[in-house]
Order: structure tokens, then C-alpha cells, then sequence
């Protein structure tokens, strides 16, 4: 299939050499027309044209999120609450009883500090860890803390007539709350915090001070931060060898120069999430997933997502599975000919690549090998605490705001992830900086995360509609080009990957892909988190993975039953996903070429390219 040409203006595209690197850097990026929105008629009318403003305004403060959905979820809780006298009479109990529990505990401890506390953290709460948090008196305060918590559990949960949706929501709006107010987040109730002030006489609070005027005024100004040293991108991470063999206004396509004298006969193509920047796969050398396979032999193929501009906000979820996968599909196509090709999408990559196979599935395009997925959602209905953040109201709010800016910016983006472990994410990593004077870490995973992108707002507002809100894909009522495309038509084996922390794709959605498909399914569970999980090199201390085969024909079997039945596996489940991709292999051939020269598949950089140094 051959992929639209670019259109240029006359003045053409001018390029510049970058410090370390000699790419391309095209100026003149054609502006997409915007696609059609789901918009009704009346929104078309001039005077909704005020309506959308002020919601966009209105976004802009409250970070995209629905003033109105908070406020029907509150009604909606102390409606029920107020209407509910047995339910009153229990949480009144259960007051009165954890007040008692803390102050028997108080007064046990007081005499000897080994007696076990009633109330635990989470298990991703790391605010309570310094060990002095046993004496008296920050224990009481963090026990009297955590009982608040568990009170509040309780009355946010399983109220009769509460719809799941606003009992989730007031009780992550409560969370929110009781965080902020935590003693962890004050000096004179940290005895971690004191205890350093008083052994550097205050010095840390000078530190921190500097981390946070620094910190406001890049988060002001919006200024990227600056490269670190030994975690440059380009020479430190994202430094596997290799050629950007084509280019469009979406992405560059890179391919990986080989290691062995042979390769295996099929090659892989990785589909990256445009949430993120491709370099998740190709972070330092020793925890790169793309050095790996091609260690392993493999001749590898990654998408390189642009960072659109408001320029490209009538991008739609079609030209990224069109101008994106199909064209990169179409690129490996010609460079490796007569070969199929192992597809492997990561996150919301997975997600549009499973779109392109079912659509290939259903118009007989034969090309791919197999279609491997990470931590990547097909079906929505039990999206994780995402959904705490969508609904109509919510959508409309966030599609004003990009309509208005022509994307969703990155600090929006990562205030809402940031949000779903702010104890951990927001005040324990601020306690640290600002009140301990502590510098982060540097890693390779950390500089990546700051490396974030936008979204174009056409094709968002069409992936939060069609895919998370309404679920079309598992319903049926997908279309492309006019026709429903169906998960069952996909006809190659499968391999498919979920984290067991993951709080963007709940293990439990993404194994719903065996039950929407038929063919051979091979589902992997690994340990730790989103992002944690699927770096998870062999070598990797304290990591483990459990693995089954579906075969052809074989009754469904739901996740938990599915995850009694398999055992752990101590190590790195890429060793299992090698082996399972050597043997969907046919054999070894000659390298191909990097790209193909006198066609538009001519290498035209080094790795990384350009579209990866995008800020």
C-alpha cells in the first residue's frame, strides 16, 4: 500500500545539522486538515461556539477535568449516604472504634515501641518508612492518619444505589485530600525532616528552597530540562546503531543495523505509544529491549513518533494507523521483500496496531507473522483508575481544551498519571526535594519520563470516545473505511504481555484480548509495574513472570483462574518471548540492507533521528 506524498510549500524543507548528530530537521510540516469530529449539529451553531470557549477556559484551571462530574459524584454519594441510616449507624461504629484503637495503641506503645501498629500503609506508600515513625509522638499522628483513611474507605465503598463510577471517583477525590494533609508532609511532624535539620543545621531546607524555585520556574516557563550528564539521548540512551529509512510528518521509521552474520528471515517492526517517546524500548545498553533482539538475531524495525504542534491537530486515529503503521509496514515490506513481519506494540501502540491487523485480517493482507502486544488494551470496560477521569463531561471538557490549543499539552497529561499514586508520585518525591534538600536520582528511566509529548487533539478526542468511553472495538462498532473490523478475524499467533502493578492497563484488561480472539494466544504476567514490568532484562533482580498457551480451539479460561493455575517463573520474560518469536521464525538469511537506496527507503540519518529530539 503506498502511503500518501507529503505536500511541501515552494520554499521546500530546509534542513540543519543538530549538536551531535547530522539530521534532518524539517521546518515545513504540512498543516492536516482537521478530520470530522463526533460533534452534534447544534455544536456548529456560532453561539456554541461561547460554550466551547468558556469550557476551554474553565479546563485550563482544573487541569481538563469536569467541574460537573465532581459535583454529581458528591451529590450522588451523600444523597445515597444521607438516605442510608444503617449504613450512618455503621461508620459512626466504626469511628468510635478506630478512635479507641488509637488510643490504646497510643497508650501500649508508650511503654514498649515493639508492639505491632493496627493500621499499615499501602503497599505503595513509601511516606512511613523512616524508622522513627514508631515513636511517640509520630506515631499517633501517622496512625491517627491512616485511620482517617480507612474510615474513609469504608464510607466511599459499596453504598446500595451508588453507581461504581461516582463511589471510585469520591473515593479517589477523598484520597487526594487526606494526602495532602498527610504528617508526612510537614516538617515539624516528620522526624525524618527534623532530624535532618538538625543535623545539617538547616541546610537542607536552604537545598530545597533552590530545587523549588528552580522547579517553579521551569514548570512556569515551561523549559525543557537540561540534558544530564551520561544520560544524553542519542549517545548514552536511545544509542542502539541504526538508519532512519523514512520519513513523513508522523514519524521516522528506524531500522537497526544487525549484529550476526545471520538474522532471522522475519522481521520485527515495534510499534511505540504516541503518548510516549519510542526510547522506553531503547533506554541504556544493558536494559534496551531493541539491542536485545537484535542480539537475538532479529532484524528490527521502530516507529519514531513526531511531537505534534498545533499545526497537526486534525491528526486522526486513521493516519496513525494509516501514515503510521500501514506505512511502516509497507517500508519493511520493501527493504526485507517476500518476508513477513512480526508486529509488537507497546501501550496505546498496541491498541493501533490491533486495529491494523484486524483491518488486514479483514481486507486479506497476509503480512503479518505475528502480532505480539505490551501491557496494551483492547477493551476499555475495566480500564483502572484512568476511568476516574472520563466521562461525557469529562471528554467534553478535555476536547474544548484541545480544541482551543490543538493538543493536549504534557504537563496535563502527566498531572493525571502523576495523580493516580500521588503519595508516592507527588508528596513523598516533594517531601524529599523540597524539605530534605534530596536531588533525584538520576536514571535513564526518569530522564525519559520528563521526555514527554503531546496529543493531537483530533485523534485524542476520537481514541477517548470511540475506544475508551464507548469501547467500539470489543463491541463491535469499530469502523475503518466505512466497515466494522472484528479482533476474531486476526488469524496469526498471538503473544501478549501484562504487568501485575499496572495501574494504566490492569492485567485483567489486557488478558481480555484471549477472549476476543481466536487463534493461538500465548498471555505472559510479569511483576512490577507499567513501564517496570516490560523492562525487564534478563539479570534484572527480584523479577518473575508466569506463562500459558491458549491453543486453537480451546474453551476460554478467565484471569484469575488462569493466574492460580500458573506458577511463577523466576527471571526475565523477554528470554520466553525470544524463544517464542524463534520458533514463529522460518530460519536465518543474509542480513537485508539498511534501507534501499535510489528509493524513497534510502537511509537518511543516523539513530535516533530527528522527531525523538522534538521538544
Amino acid at each position: 500500500m503506498d502511503t500518501p506524498k507529503r505536500k511541501t510549500r515552494k520554499a521546500g524543507k530546509r534542513t540543519r545539522a543538530k549538536a551531535g548528530h547530522n539530521l534532518p530537521i524539517p521546518v515545513d510540516v504540512p498543516r492536516v486538515q482537521p478530520a470530522a469530529n463526533s460533534s452534534t449539529k447544534a455544536d456548529q451553531h456560532p453561539y456554541q461556539y461561547i460554550d466551547r470557549i468558556a469550557r476551554a477556559v474553565t479546563a485550563r484551571y482544573t487541569g481538563g477535568l469536569s467541574p460537573f462530574s465532581t459535583m454529581l459524584a458528591w451529590s450522588d454519594w451523600a444523597l445515597h449516604l444521607s438516605r442510608a441510616p444503617g449504613r450512618q449507624l455503621e461508620l459512626s461504629e466504626l469511628a468510635f472504634r478506630n478512635m479507641l484503637t488509637i488510643l490504646t495503641d497510643t497508650a501500649k506503645s508508650a511503654t514498649d515501641e515493639g508492639v505491632k501498629p493496627p493500621f499499615h500503609p499501602g503497599r505503595n506508600d513509601h511516606r512511613f518508612t523512616y524508622p522513627n515513625w514508631s515513636k511517640m509522638p509520630f506515631r499517633y499522628w501517622q496512625q491517627s492518619f491512616l485511620a482517617a483513611q480507612d474510615w474513609w474507605d469504608h464510607a466511599t465503598d459499596d453504598l446500595r444505589g451508588l453507581s461504581d463510577p461516582d463511589s471510585a471517583r469520591v473515593s479517589f477525590m477523598i484520597r487526594q485530600m487526606l494526602d495532602l494533609y498527610s504528617p508526612s508532609n510537614f516538617p515539624v511532624t516528620n522526624p525524618e525532616i527534623l532530624e535532618a535539620t538538625l543535623r545539617r543545621g538547616g541546610a537542607n531546607l536552604t537545598d530545597g528552597a533552590r530545587h523549588f524555585s528552580e522547579d517553579l520556574i521551569q514548570t512556569w516557563l515551561q523549559k525543557p530540562a537540561k540534558p544530564l550528564e551520561n544520560f544524553k539521548v542519542g549517545e548514552d540512551i536511545a544509542c542502539t546503531p541504526g538508519k532512519v529509512v523514512f520519513q513523513n510528518d508522523i514519524f521516522e521509521l528506524i531500522q537497526y543495523a544487525p549484529t550476526t552474520a545471520k538474522v532471522k528471515a522475519e522481521p520485527v517492526l515495534i510499534v511505540p505509544a504516541w503518548i510516549m517517546k519510542y526510547y522506553i524500548l531503547d533506554l541504556s545498553p544493558h536494559n534496551s529491549l531493541i539491542r536485545y533482539l537484535v542480539q537475538e538475531g532479529h532484524t528490527v524495525f521502530a516507529i519514531s513518533w513526531c511531537n505534534p504542534t498545533a499545526d497537526q491537530s486534525g491528526l486522526s486515529l486513521d493516519d496513525y494507523r494509516l501514515r503510521g503503521v500501514m506505512a511502516a509496514l509497507d517500508a519493511i515490506s520493501a527493504i526485507v521483500p517476500d518476508q513477513k513481519i512480526h508486529a509488537t506494540g507497546y501501550c496505546l501502540g498496541g491498541t493501533i496496531l490491533s486495529i491494523t491487523a484486524c483491518t488486514m485480517a479483514r481486507d486479506g493482507d497476509e503480512r503479518l507473522a505475528s502480532l505480539t502486544l505490551l501491557a496494551a488494551q483492547i477493551d476499555f470496560t475495566e480500564a483502572g483508575e484512568l476511568l476516574l477521569f472520563l466521562d461525557d463531561s469529562q471528554v467534553a471538557f478535555l476536547e474544548d481544551m484541545m480544541w482551543a490549543q490543538g493538543y493536549l499539552d504534557r504537563p496535563q497529561m502527566a498531572q493525571t498519571f502523576a495523580s493516580m499514586r500521588s503519595e508516592d508520585l507527588i508528596y513523598a518525591r516533594a517531601v524529599r526535594r523540597y524539605f530534605l534538600g534530596v536531588d533525584d536520582l538520576p536514571t535513564d528511566l526518569t530522564v525519559w519520563s520528563k521526555d514527554t509529548t503531546r496529543m493531537p487533539a483530533a485523534m485524542h478526542g476520537e481514541y477517548l470516545r470511540a475506544l475508551f468511553l464507548e469501547n467500539r472495538l470489543t463491541a463491535g462498532r469499530f469502523a475503518v473505511d466505512g466497515r466494522v473490523v472484528a479482533l476474531k478475524d486476526i488469524d496469526v499467533p498471538i503473544f501478549v504481555v501484562g504487568t501485575e502493578d499496572d495501574h494504566i492497563a490492569p492485567w485483567r484488561s489486557v488478558y481480555k484480548m484471549r477472549l476476543f480472539t481466536d487463534s493461538e494466544f500465548t498471555f505472559a504476567l510479569t511483576s512490577s509495574g507499567h513501564n517496570g514490568g516490560i523492562l525487564s532484562e534478563p539479570g534484572h533482580p527480584r523479577r518473575h513472570y508466569r506463562i500459558g498457551e491458549r491453543r486453537v480451539g480451546e474453551n476460554y479460561v478467565d484471569p484469575d483462574t488462569w493466574y492460580r493455575n500458573h506458577a511463577p517463573v523466576e527471571g526475565s520474560w523477554w528470554t520466553a518471548w525470544a524463544d517464542w518469536l524463534d520458533r514463529k521464525s522460518t530460519g536465518r538469511i543474509k542480513p537485508p540492507t539498511m534501507g534501499l537506496s535510489g528509493t524513497r527507503y534510502a537511509p537518511i540519518s543516523e539513530a535516533p533521528g530527528y522527531y525523538i529530539m522534538q521538544k
